[in-house]
């Protein structure tokens, strides 16, 4: 395995040649031949976003062990835009030579997974997963068992590959929650977005009895300290992910956006876009704990000053790699269309991983994030080293 560090490979700009919008690939390694990251689609999109996300995902299949490198899509283009499925076909068509051999894509921030894989299928690529599917031993097998894995039904009325990654977000709070022994039904939860990471956060927390208490949309928070009923609220999700205000009880506050980050709670959950906590406005957030659902969700600063008041940050490319780990297990067999087995396997990951930062944070005060970085720098040297001794033993 190549070592990650912060300078990607590749970067692309793309401009559409009907709006003008722009695209960007960044590939920030190639491991086995692959690079794997999600495709975002949102107004203002950046090439330096991008290239931080390529690097987070690089960090992503380190720590849990994928046969990938990092890589990540951005499209600055409102997906409510009438443009919007176009510019996303065009960009997907010009990205072809990479998406035929070595970019493995999916769902990201304003791309839902059946949209871009509806677009991957009008190009002819079947599936965003092309690239492993097609570099695969048996390929025909291998999209089978990636349609399957990604349809199966789970409770709740979605879809196992719609709510893998939120599922492995909700281990990572309930995993520090046991560390910290705390019950579920004593713990409070605030989560910033109801899109595919949050609103599945959301729900599993929900499950696993933990008072979700502000969810947060593109409208506003929705508050009750009692305890949101957080099914009956996804239920009332439009196709962006914004809940329809008139199937809201009157007993529920509704607050400003960004009111979701400053409520009082054990652990708060940002889930919806990058930066959301900044050091313009963490002196007002209220958690013991923030979990990354979404991508660079903390500022360095922020959660410089979040650690001096003694509130942990579990980081991005831990809490929310579970979809990312999963696409990895189900591409290559590891898994395969029983939600249960996937749900074990990530319980499993994810607790251990969260436990290792949480103790190294509760007997020194080590950051998550510095604890997560030396798990991939030792992951990284390994694979040197590995690499090293097999070309020895072929040298001699």
């Amino acid at each position: 395995m190549e070592f990650v560090d912060d300078q990607p490979m590749l970067r692309m700009t793309w401009t559409d040649p009907i709006t003008g919008k722009n695209g960007f690939l960044v590939i920030h390694n190639i491991v086995g031949g692959f690079a794997t990251g999600g495709t975002r689609m949102r107004a203002g999109c950046t090439l330096s976003e991008v290239e931080g996300l390529a690097y987070g995902m690089s960090l992503k299949t380190t720590v849990f062990d994928l046969p990938a490198g990092g890589a990540k899509g951005g499209i600055d283009c409102d997906p409510k835009d009438p443009e919007a499925p176009g510019v996303l076909r065009r960009f997907l068509s010009a990205m072809r030579p990479w998406l035929n051999t070595h970019w493995v894509t999916a769902e990201d921030l304003g791309m839902p997974q059946e949209v871009i894989d509806e677009a991957f299928d009008d190009l002819g690529m079947d599936q965003s997963y092309h690239a492993a599917i097609a570099g695969s031993s048996k390929p025909a097998r291998t999209l089978r068992r990636v349609r399957a894995g990604l349809s199966s039904a789970v409770p709740g009325g979605q879809l196992l590959g719609e709510v893998i990654g939120g599922y492995g977000v909700a281990q990572s709070c309930l995993g520090v929650a046991q560390k910290w022994g705390n019950e579920p039904d004593r713990t409070t939860v605030a989560v910033q977005g109801v899109g595919t990471m949050g609103g599945a956060a959301a729900w599993y927390l929900h499950e696993a009895g933990m008072r979700v208490v502000a969810i947060a949309d593109a409208a506003g928070t929705l508050a009750d300290p009692q305890g949101l009923d957080i099914p009956t609220l996804l239920e009332a999700r439009d196709a962006y992910g914004e809940i329809d205000r008139s199937r809201v009880s009157e007993s529920v506050q509704q607050l400003p956006r960004e009111a979701v980050l400053f409520v009082p709670v054990d652990i708060l959950v940002p889930a919806a876009v990058s930066y959301a906590i900044t050091q313009h406005n963490v002196g007002a957030v209220a958690a013991r704990l923030v979990v990354e659902a979404a991508n660079m969700a903390t500022t360095p600063e922020a959660e410089v000053e979040l650690a001096g008041r003694g509130v942990p940050v579990i980081p991005d490319f831990v809490a929310n790699a579970g979809a990312a780990a999963w696409a990895w297990w189900l591409l290559t067999g590891k898994v395969g269309d029983d939600p249960q087995d996937s749900f074990a396997l990530l319980h499993g990951e994810m607790r251990s991983k969260v436990a290792e930062l949480i103790d190294a944070w509760d007997d020194d005060r080590i950051a998550p994030r510095a604890t997560a970085m030396k798990l991939a720098h030792a992951r990284k040297q390994y694979y040197a080293t590995e690499i090293v001794s097999r070309r020895r033993a072929v040298a001699s």
